[in-house]
C-alpha cells in the first residue's frame, strides 16, 4: 500500500471480544504497516490491552462508547436503539468518509440492517450479497450470495455477478475473473426460467469486466473452474453450510480412523506432516470474513467465534478491498453495464419499428 488505509473496527462484537480484536490488529499490522484502525468500543476495557500491546496503540485510535449489540438482539430493534452503538459507529465512520472499510464479528442480521440502511446501495444494485471464499485446488472461489436473498430474480444474479468479479479482481488478483452461474447441469436448456434468464443476460454483454463460463454444478464450487460461483441466497446458503458439514466429517471420519489400531497411530506419525499441510489449507480461519457486496462502502462479517488469527484474516480481506479501489471500479462497472443495456434497449426497440413499419 502506496497511502495510509484507514479500518473501521467494531471492537465489542464477537463472542470473544475485546481481546480478539487487538490481538488480530496485532497480527495484521505486520502485513500491512501502513493501515491505521478506529476502534469502536469501551474505552474501560480497551486501554488495559492496548497497555500490553503498545504497537498496536500506535497504529489505532479509540472511538470511545459503552453501548454495543448484543448476539440476541434483532435487526429491528439494533436499528432503532442502536445509533450510539460500537457497531453501528463504525459502519458511519464509513459513510463519513473517515475510514474506508468496517469489520464486525458481532449480530450478522444486525450488522446488514445497518449497513444498508447507513452506507445505501450503489447506483445500480438493486440488493446487497454476502460473498465468501472457499479453498479450491486452484487458491480460492468466490461464492455468492451466501444468504443474505433467499429469493432472487435475473436481474439480481446478473448485479452478483458484476460484483462478485470485482471482488475477485481485488482479492484474489484475478484478471479476468472466471464466473459461472451454479445450475442444475452446464447445459444450457436446464435449470428454472430465471437461470436460464440471468445465463442471457451474461453472455450477451458486450465486453464485461470478466469471462461467463456459463453453468456449474455443485461439485465444481471446490474445483477451481471458475473464480465467481454465482447463485440465490437460499442455494448459496444451503451449498456453504452441507461444504461445512463435509469438511467436520471428514476431519472426524480421518480423527477416528487413526486412533483404531496399533498400526493406524503409526501411520499418523508417518503422515503427520502431510496431515498439518491438510489442515492448514481446510483452516476456516483462512477464509473468515464475509462481504456485504453491493453497499457504498467495504462492510466485512466476521464470524462471532473466531480467534486473533481468523479476524485479522477479515481484516486483510478488507484492507485488500479498500487498497484496490473496488466501490470505485464497481460503480464504474455498473455505469458501463447500464449504459450497455440502455444501447441494447434503444437498437431492439428500433429494429421493432422498423419490422413494424
Amino acid at each position: 500500500m502506496s497511502e495510509n488505509v484507514v479500518i473501521a473496527l467494531d471492537a465489542m462484537g464477537g463472542d470473544d471480544a475485546p481481546d480478539i480484536v487487538i490481538k488480530g490488529v496485532d497480527i495484521v499490522r505486520i502485513q500491512f504497516p501502513n493501515a491505521r484502525f478506529l476502534l469502536f468500543g469501551d474505552e474501560a476495557r480497551l486501554n488495559p490491552l492496548l497497555d500490553a500491546y503498545p504497537l498496536v496503540r500506535s497504529v489505532c485510535e479509540i472511538r470511545h462508547t459503552t453501548h454495543a449489540i448484543k448476539g440476541e438482539d434483532k435487526p429491528s430493534h439494533a436499528l432503532r436503539k442502536g445509533r450510539q452503538s460500537s457497531m453501528r459507529l463504525a459502519i458511519d465512520a464509513v459513510r463519513d468518509g473517515e475510514a474506508g472499510g468496517v469489520v464486525s464479528a458481532g449480530n450478522t442480521g444486525a450488522l446488514m440492517a445497518m449497513a444498508k440502511f447507513s452506507l445505501r446501495t450503489l447506483p445500480g444494485i438493486d440488493r446487497p450479497a454476502l460473498a465468501s471464499m472457499l479453498p479450491s485446488p486452484k487458491g480460492e472461489t468466490i461464492m455468492l450470495d451466501l444468504g443474505a436473498n433467499v429469493e432472487c430474480d435475473a436481474d439480481n444474479l446478473v448485479q452478483f455477478a458484476v460484483m462478485g468479479a470485482d471482488f475477485a479482481r481485488a482479492v484474489l488478483g484475478r484478471v479476468p475473473p472466471r464466473v459461472g452461474l451454479l445450475n442444475v447441469g452446464s447445459e444450457e436448456l436446464k435449470g428454472s426460467d430465471t437461470i436460464k434468464e440471468a445465463g442471457e443476460r451474461l453472455r450477451s454483454i458486450k465486453n464485461p469486466p470478466f469471462e461467463y463460463c456459463g453453468f456449474v454444478e455443485g461439485d465444481d464450487i471446490t474445483r477451481g473452474i471458475v473464480d465467481v460461483v454465482v447463485t440465490d441466497g437460499f442455494t448459496g446458503n444451503v451449498a456453504l453450510k452441507t461444504a461445512e458439514g463435509v469438511a467436520t466429517l471428514f476431519s472426524n471420519f480421518l480423527k477416528a480412523g487413526f486412533q483404531q489400531s496399533l498400526m493406524s497411530k503409526i501411520g499418523y506419525l508417518l503422515s503427520k506432516n502431510g496431515l498439518k499441510v491438510l489442515k492448514n489449507r481446510l483452516d476456516p480461519r483462512l477464509y473468515n470474513g464475509g462481504v456485504f457486496l453491493g453497499l457504498n462502502g467495504v462492510c466485512v462479517k466476521s464470524h462471532g467465534g473466531t480467534d486473533a488469527f481468523g479476524f485479522a484474516n477479515a481484516v486483510a480481506v478488507t484492507i485488500g478491498m479498500v487498497s484496490e479501489g473496488m466501490i470505485d471500479r464497481m460503480i464504474a462497472h455498473f455505469k458501463a453495464f447500464d449504459v450497455e443495456t440502455k444501447a441494447s434497449s434503444n437498437e431492439e426497440a428500433s429494429s421493432s419499428e422498423v419490422t413494424e413499419a
